[in-house]
């Protein structure tokens, strides 16, 4: 059964790849740009945006590098349009500087890292989930990021939806920071009618006719400001530089201060409403297991398991990675004897569920290549109610 007929995804049940339900949840959207370089295991996002965009009125094109996929999404972006990428690791080290562009000048926009495992080249078609420190401190300066973490297909799809309209309200990049397993397993996906799923539409600045000469173009004292798109009229100067109130580039620490507090606020002052999590059986557990992506499907079952050897088990499963639940874990580590994160890499989001932790936390990690086995969470389960 076609998911469309030659335009926008028809509604119903599909048994299809996590990478596919990506590019649909995005289609649905709104967005019409995807700038990209193949890359493993990511690649089915560009090979199906390139099918299916031009049937929507949308254009996939292929750039020379990732550093130019991530240019091109910042001019598209400015040009009015809602755009994306997908990459894995090597690509999202490229990215990075111009996704701090994107930072500055508040430029709406969604990447896909469907992580795989290693460092460097690794193994491309295998699983990990090492990039997740990388994205919320892989560019330079005070950033806040968002970022989301799907563990099946469907929540690739609904999170792909969620990414945009995070973007486009907060004008940032935001993540959606898959794994290899979720983005080529194949699952059923559900795709609603286009009138129920919400999607969130981009606040645009008005012409300069249309303005108070006198007013500031961007009123830093708002945390959401409308984009100035190329070719409207708003006249106004956008910046890589650290700017003014009209745009302009400025050396003066006040005109710093407020800057640099306005683009981390505008995240930090909503990060309660951005929080996302799913929790499974802790309403009596003595013992927690954090997860995210991938990972925490083994950590379900992991939770099972323990539960059937007696041992009262939980799980916190991190649907927003970033900016990270700090109350939601330090309220959970004031239940239990102890915490257990697991993930496919020798310990990552381990530091920020440490740091918000008032008991024992250990880790169950897993060399990136393979998803983490349930046996190995049971494992480190039992060590920390033991300790």
């Amino acid at each position: 059964m076609s998911m469309s007929k030659g335009g926008m995804p028809i509604p119903g049940d599909y048994f299809t790849m996590g990478n596919f339900a990506c590019v649909e949840g995005a289609i649905l959207a709104g967005c019409r740009l995807y700038a990209g370089y193949p890359i493993t295991p990511s690649s089915e996002i560009f090979e199906r945006a390139s099918v299916r965009f031009p049937q929507v009125g949308g254009n996939a094109i292929e750039m020379e590098d990732e550093l130019g996929s991530m240019a091109a999404l910042v001019g598209g972006s400015f040009a009015g349009a809602k755009v994306m990428t997908a990459t894995s690791g090597p690509g999202f080290s490229l990215m990075m500087e111009n996704i701090g562009l994107a930072y500055m000048m508040e430029a709406p926009c969604v990447l896909v890292n469907v992580q795989r495992a290693g460092p460097s080249t690794g193994v491309p078609t295998l699983v990990g989930q090492g990039d997740m420190m990388q994205a919320k401190w892989g560019s330079h300066g005070d950033l806040e990021t968002i970022a989301y973490s799907p563990s099946s297909v469907q929540e690739f799809f609904d999170l792909t939806i969620q990414a945009f309209n995070s973007a486009e309200k907060f004008r940032t990049p935001v993540f959606v920071m898959a794994d290899q397993v979720v983005g080529m397993m194949w699952e059923k996906l559900h795709i609603p009618p286009a009138e129920e799923i919400e999607v969130v539409d981009r606040q645009v600045m008005e012409p300069a006719s249309k303005l108070d000469k006198e007013h500031p173009l961007f009123d830093y004292a708002r945390d959401f400001l409308p984009m100035p798109i190329a070719g409207m009229g708003s006249r106004v100067n956008v910046d890589s530089l650290t700017h003014d109130s009209r745009g302009y580039p400025s050396t003066d620490h006040d005109v710093s201060e407020i800057l640099n507090r306005h683009l981390m606020g505008k995240i930090k002052n909503h990060e309660k409403e951005i929080w996302r999590w799913e929790e499974s059986n802790l309403d009596d557990a003595e013992v927690a297991v954090v997860s995210y992506g991938s990972a925490a499907r083994s950590a379900l079952a992991a939770v099972k398991n323990a539960r059937a050897k007696g041992i009262k088990a939980g799980l916190l499963r991190l649907i927003t990675p970033w900016p990270f639940p700090d109350e939601i874990v330090e309220k959970l580590s004031r239940k239990v004897s102890g915490l257990v994160v697991a993930e496919v890499n020798y310990g990552q989001m381990i530091h920020p569920v440490r740091e918000n932790s008032r008991c024992p936390v250990v880790g169950a990690n897993w060399a990136p290549g393979a998803l983490i086995e349930p046996r190995a969470i049971v494992d480190a389960m039992q060590a920390v109610v033991a300790e």
